[in-house]
Formats: structure tokens, sequence, C-alpha cells
């Protein structure tokens, strides 16, 4: 034994001696020309977009402004949006709590319309549009103000058209799903009880117009506009839109903002704007081989910065973009989820902040939407929120439809936020205790049966049905466990309620499983289609059943090809669900034929997307759908390129954060990777998997790595080091650049010839 033990202990100081490398200094350079590049992602329209689904949207995460022409009519519609404005009703449900419509602006020409054009510079974040007219011509350069709460809209002019006139004209201030039912005539949808809000009043207070809507339950919105003219051909329509609650001081608000505007100017306004969008971008970088799905990623990138902002409003269902539609609100047994996942790897976790406020700012409205019975020591909620997460009752499980899964489930990107920041006060004071409150609820009706294990009784599995020893319950509840345990070790935290979490983790029932993978619960099979894989959460994004546990690929594999093999009622998000779970396992090809159909069928000339009416997170998990074929960090271990498609073979990125707060840069050329560099923001374990066959690891000092199974190493990377990695024997010159593409600007409406 003794001769034995010798033996591996010089095998084993053969792997760490084997990668341990002199220091060596080199640099991660980007060879970007960001304003050239972000120029060949821009949406482009051929000609006038005529519905919201094709508009061109700007917006600042609190702002909103889309731009058509009004179908069938000689008029340009801009249309508003505050993502503040919504009803202050105590009543629980949609029609009651919902956001709320403005208005919008028609710019009449003098002149028939006869073509146009429009381009939305992603890097500016502005938009031009071109009216052209019997008349003449309407140049329009528009921007949401980054910081300030202004919309300014610059028309210069040609010919006859220096006398277009602005209208105004203020929406019905009441539900959308009213306004849509009401358009539909389908009446009995109605509540009988819905009570309308006043119409609003139209004003000029000194030389500012004004829009005022007050609501019954209190508060008022006020849209303000002035026009400034410097030349006879230059014109200038400033916007602001302004909420307040229980107040009714929005006016005095936009009258301060308009003049605030007006009085700095076009140009000094449009520098600073522009200044924090051309911050925005170079977070991270990514370019593919594809250039529609580049251009498709950075829209989304453009897409979450427009519709929030750390100090802003969470991101429902439409976010700055509101129009008629049946989902007025923030919809959270996955939309809101799917929303957020992106701004992790693409390292904009500023603009994350606006999820973990509205969540943590709001802990008493959490407790109100629990049974009274279970306030004293509970949270949840419902499907359907406001933007204070007011919701219906969460329900009690054994009784209806219980949705209990839906704030653990919110809470996991709670923890995933947390996981790229590493930030241990938030996991202390603010993710633990919130975590904690969401899972006793669930503790509340746990039992153990004849088997010795623990069941839970009867709860929905979001959009199927209800049913004992639900997957999607069962996953969440022994995911929160699992992570109140190591949360509670890391933070040194003795906490009453650690061998509860304990027991539940080792007594509760295994996931319902039958030839076909992962059942919808106890006794449920999964029967009919079904958009939501809230079933196989346990498999993606919980990373609980994996490739690296035995038959863990086998389970997977089963789960997802019969959820898919029910195709009638897929939708966009079923692509980009199946894509990421593809790449759980590894399966590039699987990933891209997936997030192939997304956009084969789903996606508008914008990237917009809906069902039944627009809903926002389906191309954003879009996004991070490929982020998953590029990099993934589940599990304590950063995985560089685990599921390129065959086709892929040049890709980079920069700057891609994972957890443990990492951040990532990598190229791959002609099917290879040729370096890789990793910078440690926190000093966590850093653990990879990658494709290099006898990596070089360089950095300024010598560092110690462990080699272990299926191309893994632990680096003793220590915080704000940095490590380089290449294949033996070469020399790469670790500078990430775009592919050249021979097309470009894939979205906007183009012309088919």
């Amino acid at each position: 034994m003794n001769i034995r033990r010798k033996y591996l202990n010089c095998i084993f100081l053969f792997l760490i001696c084997s990668f341990t490398v002199d220091a060596h200094s080199t640099t991660l350079k980007q060879d970007i020309n960001w304003p050239e590049f972000m120029s060949q992602q821009d949406m482009v329209w051929e000609k006038l977009p005529e519905y919201w689904y094709e508009s061109a949207y700007l917006g600042n995460g609190k702002l909103g402004l889309m731009i058509y022409k009004a179908p069938g009519e000689n008029y340009l519609r801009l249309e508003t949006g505050n993502c503040d404005v919504h009803d202050h009703r105590t009543k629980r449900d949609v029609f009651g709590i919902p956001r709320l419509l403005t208005g919008y602006f028609a710019l009449h020409p003098r002149g028939e319309i006869i073509s146009g054009k429009m381009r939305l510079d992603l890097w500016n974040a502005e938009a031009s549009t071109d009216i052209i007219t019997i008349k003449g011509v309407i140049h329009l350069q528009t921007f949401a103000h980054a910081d300030n709460m202004i919309i300014a809209v610059k028309a210069t002019t040609e010919g006859e058209e220096h006398d277009f006139k602005w209208e105004w004209v203020a929406a019905e201030a009441n539900s959308p799903r009213y306004l849509l039912f009401k358009r539909r005539g389908q009446i009995n949808k109605i509540p009988k009880d819905y009570e309308l809000n006043p119409a609003p009043t139209i004003t000029r207070k000194e030389d500012i117009n004004l829009s005022v809507q007050k609501l019954l339950a209190g508060g008022e919105t006020t849209v303000g506009w002035k026009e400034t003219q410097s030349t006879k051909k230059e014109r200038t329509l400033w916007i602001n839109l302004t909420h307040t609650y229980p107040q009714n001081n929005s006016s005095e608000i936009c009258k301060t903002e308009i003049r605030k505007a007006i009085s700095e100017g076009y140009p000094s306004l449009q520098k600073t704007h522009r200044k924090w969008w051309n911050s925005f971008y170079p977070s991270s970088f990514i370019t593919l081989p594809e250039a529609q799905k580049e251009n498709f990623y950075w829209i989304q990138m453009y897409k979450l910065a427009s519709a929030t902002r750390g100090d802003r409003a969470l991101i429902d269902n439409t976010g700055p973009w509101l129009t008629e539609t049946p989902w007025p609100n923030a919809w959270w047994n996955l939309n809101v989820q799917l929303t957020y996942w992106a701004l992790n790897a693409s390292d904009h976790l500023d603009l994350a902040a606006s999820l973990e406020n509205a969540l943590y700012n709001h802990i008493d409205q959490l407790r109100l939407n629990i049974h009274p019975n279970y306030r004293h020591n509970s949270l949840g909620i419902g499907v359907a929120s406001n933007l204070e997460c007011m919701t219906t009752e969460v329900g009690i499980p054994g009784k209806g439809k219980a949705q209990v899964g839906l704030l653990p489930w919110a809470c996991h990107n709670l923890w995933l936020i947390y996981r790229h920041k590493m930030d241990d006060d938030i996991l202390r004071n603010k993710l633990f205790p919130l975590l904690k409150e969401s899972i006793n609820y669930y503790l509340h009706f746990l039992k153990k049966g004849e088997d010795g294990k623990f069941h839970l009784p009867a709860t929905y599995s979001p959009e199927y049905d209800s049913t004992e020893d639900c997957n999607f319950d069962l996953a969440l509840l022994r995911w929160g466990c699992q992570t109140l345990l190591e949360s509670a070790h890391r933070l040194n935290i003795q906490d009453p309620l650690a061998n509860t979490w304990k027991d539940v983790l080792y007594n509760l029932t295994p996931y319902p499983m039958d030839k076909n993978g992962l059942l919808i619960g106890k006794d449920m099979p999964y029967a009919f289609s079904h958009r939501h894989y809230s079933h196989l959460l346990a498999i993606y994004p919980l990373y609980l059943i994996n490739k690296e546990q035995p038959g863990g690929i086998e389970t997977i594999e089963k789960s997802l090809t019969f959820w898919q093999s029910k195709p009638k009622a897929l939708l966009g998000y079923s692509c980009t669900g199946a894509s990421s779970i593809s790449s759980a396992i590894g399966k590039g090809n699987d990933a891209l034929t997936y997030l192939n159909k997304l956009f084969g069928k789903f996606l508008s000339p914008t990237t917009m997307y809906r069902e039944s009416g627009p809903v926002i997170e389906t191309p954003l998990s879009g996004a991070q759908s490929i982020h998953d074929m590029l990099l993934q960090s589940w599990g304590g271990k950063i995985r560089i390129f685990p599921a390129i498609p065959d086709t892929w073979k040049d890709i980079a990125y920069s700057g891609l954060r994972t957890e443990g707060a990492f951040k990532v840069s990598a190229s791959r050329k002609q099917g290879k990777t040729q370096f890789i560099h990793i910078k440690s923001l926190a000093g966590e374990p850093c653990i990879i998997t990658t494709d290099i066959v006898n990596p070089v690891f360089k950095g300024e000092r010598d560092f110690t790595v462990q080699s272990f199974e299926s191309n893994t190493y632990r680096i003793d990377l220590k915080k704000g080091e940095e490590v380089y990695i290449s294949p033996q024997g070469e020399k790469p010159d670790f500078i990430i650049s775009p592919i050249p593409h021979t097309s470009k600007n894939h979205y906007g409406l183009k012309i088919i010839q």
C-alpha cells in the first residue's frame, strides 16, 4: 500500500508540475472599431413600418417610444410610454392593477406620404426617419435620453414640408385588457364592476402643452410637450411623461423637465445621451459566424438597456412599449425569469438591479400575497403582478391552482445575480432571508408518506395542471433547501431550520418519471402539448439533473425529446428552452437547430415577439441560449465553448461574466480554441473545462494547476489576477476582433423584390 501511495503521489505531483509555468507578461487586446461594428447590427427599414410589431423602438428604462406610420392614414405615429404609469386600485386582478397606455403624437405632413425609410442606430440609440411626401421630405432624429426623462425629436425639412403639424392623441386610461376586449367585441370578458377612469384634460400652461390624466384610485399622469424652432426648416419637439402617486404634482415635474432640457439644448443632450450608450456596450463583446444571429444578439442588448435600468422599473411583459394587450403586467410563471437571464453573462448586472429592487423592496407586499394563516413566516407571488409585486393570492397547496413555486423561481434569478457578483452582503441581508421565507411556504404542506419520503400536495405546474408531487415544485424546493444550506455555510449562519432543510434534501420524494423522462407530477404524464418547460426545471435552469451525474444525459435527452415530440402548442420560448437544454448536455448542433426554429417562425422584423399580444421575454431568452452555447458556469465550473455547433468554426467573445465573478474572453478559429483569458474579480475557486489539449497557463506569477478528468483544471487564481491559456507550442496573439461578414443589418423592414 505504501508503494502504491507513493506512486499515486508522484503522479499527482507530476500533474500539478506539468501545468506550473514561469511567470509571463502578456495582454489581452481588443481590435474592435465599436461604431463600425455596431453599425452592422443596426435595424434598417427600407419602407415605413405600419404596425407596433414592425416599428422602431427607443427607451431609457422608463420612457419609451415606438415610431411607425398609421396604417391606412397619412401620418406618422410616435407612440409614447412610461413604465411607471399604472392603475393603483387595490383590487388584485389584472383589470384592477395594470399598466396604462398614455397616447401618441401624430406627425401630419402637408403632402401625401409616398415612401420613407428608417434606421435605428444601436451604438447611439437614435432613430433616423425620412418621410417622403409629394410636397417634400421630413427628416427626424429621435432619442429617449439615457439619463434625463426627455424624448427629443428633431425635424429637418425639405421643400414645402416646413409647416407640418404635430397632434397629441391621448389614450384611454383603462386596462389594456379592457381596451383589447372592447375593440374585439368581447364584452363578456370584462368584469361588470370594472369602473372607467375619467377622460384626460388637455391644457396649455404658460408655454408648455399638458395632457393630464387623473385616476380614480389616486395619482395622475401628465404628458407635456413643447416645440422649439431654430430655423424655418429645423424644429425640435420636447416630450416628457411623468406619473405621480399618491401626489397629484406630475404637471410641475413635467414642466421642469422640459424647461431643463430646452435650456441644455439638443447638441448637449445628444452628447450625454451618446456617452451613456457608448460606454454600455463594451462591457462585453460577442461576435458570431452567422451575421443574423450576431445582429439579433446585439439588438437584445440594446433592448435590455432600453427597457430597464438599475434604479428604474422592473421589466414586465412589454417593457416601456405598452400597447393593447392581454398581458399588461409582470408575469412570474416564466416571463420575468427569462427576461433577466442574459444580463448576467453579458456583464450588465447594473441593469439586473431593477429585478433585485422589485423583490427586495417589496417584502411586505410579498407577504400579503400569501394566505393570512401563513404570513408570519412565508412569502409568495402570484402569476401576474404590478410593478410593486401586488398579485392575486398565491393559493394553498391541495386546493385549486396553487402556484407556489413562482417566487422561489424568481429567487433563483436573484441567486444567479449574486453568483455573478459574489457580494456576500446582499446574500446575507437580502437574498438569504427572502429565499428562506419563500421556501417556508412549501414546508407548511410537506407530509411524509408511508414510504418515508416527503410529498407535496397538489400544486400547479404552470399552464398545465395541478398534481401531487409536481416536478416544477419539487425541483424548486430541492434547489431552495440546497441553496439555503450552502448560503448558511458560506455566511457562517447557524439557522434553526438547517436540520429541516437537510431532512428535506435527504427524504424528498424523487422526481416522478416514466420511460419518457420527467412527468408533470405524480401519476400525471406529459400527455398534451405544452409550451412551458416547467416540468423540466430540474434540468434547466437549475441543473439539478445534469450531464455530470450517472444517467443524467439519458434522462435529459428522453425528457427533452418527449416534450418536443408534441409540437402543437410549442411557441418561441419552447425553442429557446430546448436550445439551452441541448447546450446543457453539450449538443451544440441540436442547440442551434432549436434556436433556428425561433428565427424561422416566431420573430418579427424587429426581433419583437407576441403571443396574443406583445411579450418581451422570448427574444431576450434567445440571447441567453447563445450564451449557453459559448459559456456555462453552473456547478462551480467554468465551461468554455461547451456546446458549439459544427458549423460555427470561428467565434470570439470578451468580458463575459460567470458564476464566481470571473470575466472570461476566448477565441476560436477553424473549429479550434486559440486562447482563453480569465480574470478573477472575487477570488473564488477557478475550475475550468476546455477543449484545448495540453494547455499552457501564463500569468504575472507561477500558477499551480491541478488536472482532472474531462479536460478540467483547477487554477489557484486569486482575486484581481488574470490567467492566459493557450495550446502548448502555439503563440496566439490574444487579440479579440469581430468576424468579417458579407451580410449585415438583417433586421428592420425590407422591400421584397
